[in-house]
Parts: C-alpha cells; structure tokens; sequence
C-alpha cells in the first residue's frame, strides 16, 4: 500500500502515538522551564554559580540520548520514567542560560526605582525582573521543545511513548512493505507537532510580551 492508504488504515493508533508524543513533550517542557528558571534565579547573581549552572546542564546534553535512557532504565526501569526523565534534563540548558542572561540584562535603574518605591526583593523580581527577562527565556522554551520533540523518539528504545514507536518498528523490519510508511509517518509526525508547538509559542510570546519591549529586544 501507498503512503495515504496506510494513514488510512493506522489513523487510529497514528493519533494516538501523535497525542502520546505531544503529551510527553508537554510536561517534561513543563517540569523543566519550572526548574530551569529556578535554577536562573538562584544564579543569576553570581558569576561562578551562573557558570557552574550553564555548564553542568550543557554537560548533561553531551550524553548521548541512549547511552542517558540506557543509564536510567536499571534505576526505574522501562516505559514512561526514564523517558521523562531524561527529556527533562536534556531541555534544562536552554532554559538555564537564556534565564541568566535575560536576568542579568535587566536595567538596574528600574531595579534601582523598585527598591526606591518600596518594592521587596521578591516583588522586583515577579514583578520587574522575570517579565523584562521573559522573551529569552521564552526563546530558551521553544529551542528546547524543538530538541525535545526529536530525541523524544529515542524513547521507543525503553518503551516509552510516543512516535518514536513508529519509526523503530519501521527501522527493525526494513524491506517489508509498510517499513518505509512507518518510518515517514513517524518522522513527518515528529516535525508537524514541533511546527505547532513553535505556532504556539509565537503566540504566547505576542500574549505575553509587550511591544515596548518588543521593540527594545
């Protein structure tokens, strides 16, 4: 069967696969952007601790993603845990660095004019610091979904979620007469959720950041 005939008859579990994938994107880039903005805040202010940040999560993205799933797998085991995990880590440094350098470069004469006005530290950073250093963190989000959505499809290797299912089973029974449908199905699966979700994040970032500093970034 051809290419459509065969989205035809696997809609049913394509879509399936397709929400799978998505979700587990979702909420590792959820559990993620809390913790790497955290980690922003807390070393924003120190140089070494800044630096010490950006490289331990630039050095958790230098493992390659089935020698980190393969680490994780005797620890918790197959399926969803080290598939999350694993994603969660490696979307960390581009949230990470870009939270630091969004931090740093807010004008400290507007930090300045918060204190003077009576502002607590936590009130010039929820309210003055995170939403002038919210576009690169916002960038830093839609840089590692787009790396998340791939390596995501390594996870069929500890039978997790998702579409990378598809192109494993393509992969392992290649010459027969659906392998290559399987493979292109996952793939092209793959870029249209990351193409949505960047959709997305154009959206959010015209919701969220003003033009002022639209304008000034």
């Amino acid at each position: 069967m051809n290419f459509w005939e065969y989205l035809e008859s696997r809609h049913q579990q394509l879509l399936t696969d397709t929400y799978q994938h998505a979700s587990v994107v979702f909420q590792c880039m959820v559990v993620a952007t809390a913790l790497g903005v955290l980690i922003g805040i807390v070393t924003y202010r120190s140089e070494w601790a800044g630096n010490l940040a950006t490289t331990t999560t630039a050095t958790l993205l230098t493992v390659p993603a089935l020698a980190m799933i393969g680490l994780l797998i005797p620890i918790v085991g197959l399926g969803v845990a080290p598939t999350v995990i694993a994603l969660t880590l490696y979307g960390l440094l581009p949230i990470v660095r870009n939270a630091i350098v969004g931090l740093r470069r807010v004008d400290p004469a507007l930090v300045d004019a918060a204190t003077g006005i009576g502002m607590s530290r936590l009130s010039r950073l929820v309210r003055v610091e995170l939403p002038l250093a919210w576009p690169p963190i916002l960038t830093g989000i839609r840089v590692s979904t787009q790396m998340l959505m791939g390596i995501a499809a390594i996870a069929a290797f500890a039978s997790g979620p998702g579409l990378g299912n598809l192109i494993f089973r393509g992969i392992a029974s290649l010459g027969s007469k659906n392998a290559l449908n399987q493979v292109l199905a996952g793939t092209l699966g793959i870029v249209v959720l990351a193409l949505l979700f960047d959709a997305a994040y154009v959206l959010i970032g015209r919701l969220t950041i003003s033009r002022g500093i639209r304008a000034g970034a």
